[in-house]
């Protein structure tokens, strides 16, 4: 009984960790999406930034220095884009081998669960076949008699 114990909270522990690996490939998945959209409002501000700054002096002569600013941002924001799309690959990784893992502990699982159920089945045939091989050697006993 201790090995099925054991086995249950092995099997226990891989659902939780294939659950854990999905919910943080979710939260990756988010990041990712909103760092994207963080850039396309980036794009979308430095564009409307610089036909603003073609209307007036002033603006011509600061939007070099807001370009710089955004180029810092937009360069960052790749950075950590490109982290989170490499850590989402691992995670991706990371959960197939924890899918194996818990569904060849499942079929374990399974083919220890049969096995216990076919043991008493196993022991009531080979009792029976002693039975049988007695009453063989009986008969046999008998008619040499």
């Amino acid at each position: 009984m201790p090995v099925m114990k054991r086995r249950e909270n092995q099997l226990r522990l891989r659902r939780f960790r294939v659950d854990e690996l999905q919910r943080r490939n979710g939260t990756l998945e988010a990041i990712e999406a909103d760092l994207v959209r963080k850039l396309a409002d980036l794009e979308e501000t430095v564009a409307r930034e610089r036909q603003r700054a073609n209307e007036t002096d002033l603006g011509r002569v600061a939007f070099p220095s807001f370009l710089k600013a955004m180029d810092s941002r937009r360069e960052n924001l790749r950075a950590t884009l490109k982290e989170i799309e490499r850590e989402r690959a691992q995670t991706n990784v990371e959960h197939s081998v924890a899918c194996q893992e818990l569904k060849s502990l499942e079929i374990a699982a399974e083919q220890e669960a049969r096995r216990a159920a076919e043991a008493p089945l196993h022991k009531s045939g080979i009792r029976l076949g002693d039975i049988a091989l007695a009453r063989q050697l009986r008969k046999q006993a008998l008619r040499q008699i």
